[in-house]
């Protein structure tokens, strides 16, 4: 059977604003707009771009290239026409009843591919918010033709409009909303609790740079699905990473960032994006072989930026090495970025040094201790296998002296346990 039929035809539009936006900028702007609009579910058929100083306020584009649009829309049947910036709602009823097909805005097509490949009740509640709260402002020109009153005896008095009922309806939806994602947090906390003494590390980037792949490597029991498409990525996924001396962490991969990340999406994730503020230690995942890599790191910086993480240890790892062209200076890249690691993650390349280089982040984050410990408490000697690193035992007698390093984090909790059974 041919998937194509069911597919909607579209159109793509950007604005060059020279010196601040040029045309080649726009030109990568399309391109990932179409890999948006391909995850979506639409095929494109032309790329619109046009050179202004400023935007116009009642269409977006100039009256020429709408007319320019309205031809090729309707010589095409194009379904719809997607703009790579948002629109305001007078922009978009204007442009609604020249073209006579559906117009939307980035933003729009972001929040369409999230609730596509929302799997968790979680998820679905927080892009169903940001649903909501994006097209809350934009009713207006949804319901119009239910705003007016019927006239007549008896027909006037205290009565709503069906647009304020309609705003009334969304209020309380949202307020529901936000009052489920609460409790969502309350219990995200409990279950979680016992993770706040223990290394956490947390996958970071930009979408499709291959955080998905990279983490089945490192945890080949991890079975993820990884997916060459934009946002494969929503749910939060978290496992155990066992690395050298028995050092352990725990790893999570999350949602992708992105080129004008919708604030309200930002907003509404808060509580999946908790694990990047939890985490001690960031991988910063680089689809290296995409040539505007360098911006996409900025983009990943700005949003660590607006998490308020970006002062933490990161280390970047520049992924897709295998795709990359024999020129590549990886020496230049290397001075650059520090804490860097190349790998190719889909073909095992550079994991172990990407092992190696945890292992050595994670020794700035042990102590040292030293316990004398009876032998009958082989619970406290059995944790202190299992959640440190054992250097050395003497035994004594009835007592073993443990000669330990742990997570400084893990130590308070260790610190604890050993003045309850009067070891220190």
């Amino acid at each position: 059977m041919d998937t194509q039929v069911s597919r909607e035809k579209a159109v793509l539009v950007g604005v060059s604003r020279p010196p601040e936006v040029l045309k080649s900028q726009v030109q990568d702007y399309l391109s990932e707009l179409e890999q948006l609009a391909d995850t979506a579910g639409a095929i494109v058929l032309h790329k619109f771009i046009q050179e202004r100083t400023q935007l116009d306020p009642a269409f977006y584009v100039g009256k020429g290239k709408v007319n320019e649009l309205a031809t090729f829309v309707k010589a095409k049947g194009v379904d719809v026409v997607i703009f790579d910036e948002d629109l305001s709602p007078v922009q978009v009823r204007n442009l609604e009843r020249t073209l006579e097909c559906k117009i939307i805005d980035r933003t729009a097509l972001i929040l369409q591919i999230f609730a596509v490949h929302a799997k968790s009740a979680q998820a679905k509640l927080q892009v169903e918010l940001a649903q909501l709260e994006y097209f809350l402002p934009r009713l207006t020109r949804q319901w119009t033709h239910l705003s007016k009153q019927k006239g007549g005896i008896g027909t006037k008095g205290p009565g709503e409009t069906q647009i304020e009922t309609d705003r009334r309806l969304v209020w309380q939806r949202i307020a529901t909303l936000k009052r489920k994602l609460s409790e969502f947090d309350k219990q995200h906390h409990i279950q979680t609790k016992w993770r706040e003494n223990t290394i956490r590390i947390a996958l970071v980037g930009y979408t499709n740079a291959g955080k998905t792949t990279l983490m089945n490597a490192l945890c080949p029991s991890a079975h993820l699905k990884g997916e060459n498409q934009l946002f494969a990525t929503l749910d939060t996924t978290t496992r155990q990473l066992t690395l050298q001396r028995n050092k352990h962490a725990l790893i999570s991969d999350t949602v992708g960032f992105i080129r004008k990340l919708p604030h309200k999406l930002v907003e509404s994730f808060k509580s999946t994006l908790q694990e990047v503020r939890d985490a001690d230690i960031l991988l910063h995942v680089v689809d290296s072989a995409h040539p505007n890599y360098e911006e996409q790191i900025q983009v990943v910086q700005h949003t660590l930026s607006e998490l308020n993480v970006s002062s933490k240890v990161t280390i970047t790892v520049f992924n897709k090495i295998d795709l990359l062209p024999n020129f590549f200076d990886f020496a230049a890249v290397k001075e650059r970025y520090p804490n860097l690691v190349f790998t190719s993650a889909e073909r095992g390349i550079g994991i172990e040094q990407l092992k190696q280089m945890l292992a050595s982040v994670l020794d700035s984050e042990f102590q040292e201790r030293t316990a004398r410990v009876h032998i009958s408490d082989y619970k406290f000697i059995s944790l202190l296998h299992d959640k440190a690193e054992v250097l050395e035992k003497n035994y004594d007698g009835e007592y073993i002296e443990v000669r330990f390093r742990a997570p400084k984090k893990m130590l308070a909790q260790l610190d604890a346990k050993m003045r309850q059974l009067g070891l220190r």
